[in-house]
């Protein structure tokens, strides 16, 4: 019979092949332990890095977008400013939509003056006078609308300095339902368009 031995555990085992087993066994079953963790961290990485992009992260907003497709579709050509020292002026031009569906303009604006207004000039009592637009300027399904001195025009009623000729105006137009669209007018000497102004008309 062999003799008995102790191992470093203080347990009472047969032989070297038997003590051999007992402190082998334990590393052997942590082997595949170690393998996995190590194929988890090889296939791990940064989850952020991996993870795909959201939708709003890589494309602009529906509303942003709706806004610039509605600013696109409205053009102004031909745009001209009159000259002026102070107190008041107007724009002009040709607006132009190339959509299947009306377009209204609802408001101008411009640094050339601190007040704008959408005007037209209407006969009243036989006298030729200014006043603002009810509703704003509209703009056909595909069509035009002319502003020009004796009708429609953009009104700007106190110049904040004067616009000389060859002046470049900007302009910004608000639409309904929010977009907008911007120009640039060039300055213009024209003797026209005196026509009175009634105030408060169309309020």
């Amino acid at each position: 019979m062999p003799p008995r031995v102790q191992n470093q555990k203080g347990f009472a085992v047969h032989g070297f092949r038997h003590t051999f087993r007992s402190t082998f066994r334990p590393m052997t079953a942590a082997a595949p332990l170690a393998a996995a963790c190590l194929a988890l961290a090889g296939c791990g990485g940064d989850p952020a890095a991996d993870a795909p992009s959201s939708p709003a992260a890589s494309s602009a907003s529906p509303a942003s977008a709706a806004s610039a497709g509605r600013a696109a579709a409205l053009t102004v050509h031909d745009a001209w400013v009159k000259t002026a020292d102070k107190g008041m002026s107007a724009a002009f031009g040709t607006l132009v939509n190339t959509t299947g569906a009306a377009i209204t303009v609802t408001s101008a604006a411009t640094p050339a003056s601190p007040e704008v207004e959408l005007h037209e000039v209407a006969g009243s009592g036989g006298e030729m006078k200014m006043r603002p637009v009810k509703g704003g300027f509209t703009v056909p399904a595909g069509g035009r609308l002319e502003l020009k001195p004796g009708g429609y025009h953009i009104m700007l009623m106190d110049l904040a300095k004067p616009i000389r000729p060859g002046d470049r105006v900007p302009f910004t137009l608000t639409l309904a339902g929010g977009g907008t669209v911007e120009f640039t007018a060039l300055g213009k000497s024209f003797q026209g368009g005196n026509e009175n102004y009634e105030p408060g008309a169309g309020h």
